[in-house]
């Protein structure tokens, strides 16, 4: 769960991460949907679609992963100066159970803030029938970056 007391560095952060996400053509390869934006807190959900399974029918773990570590980029980025951008700096992921569900929720949340380096867990579920089920976790290390040619929020 997100720290209650986090503040956003950035007033306007919802809108600059929902921009960042409009411009990331592989959540809409996937399509991927921002559904939840909090200081600390990032939500993407997926539909099944079967060119994101692998050969047994269950979403790939790389499709999963790719949405996992953008809810957990993003919900860093909230926290981040406006002047920021991030990158994923290393990301562990434990596949749990498999992705087998009528849609997926990828839930992003920060574990510790910092000026450079920010700390952050994912959470994956498959949802089916009304059902979810917790299919995948991340750790999830990521990084405030400023004044970086060709890198910017």
């Amino acid at each position: 769960m997100a720290d209650p007391r986090f503040d956003p560095q950035d007033t306007d952060f919802a809108n600059r991460v929902r921009a960042s996400f409009e411009r990331q053509d592989a959540m809409k390869t996937i399509g991927a949907t921002l559904t939840k934006v909090e200081p600390g807190v990032v939500h993407i959900e997926l539909r099944w679609a079967q060119a994101l399974t692998q050969q047994h029918g269950f979403l790939h773990a790389g499709m999963l992963a790719t949405a996992l570590d953008s809810a957990c980029g993003y919900c860093a980025f909230t926290l981040m100066p406006v002047e920021a951008a991030v990158l994923t700096i290393e990301y562990k992921i434990n596949l749990l159970a498999p992705a087998k569900g009528e849609r997926f929720r990828m839930e992003g949340v920060v574990i510790k803030p910092g000026r450079t380096v920010t700390v952050a867990e994912g959470r994956a579920y498959a949802i089916d029938a009304g059902k979810q089920k917790l299919i995948a976790t991340m750790g999830c290390t990521l990084m405030a970056v400023v004044g970086r040619d060709g890198i910017k929020h």
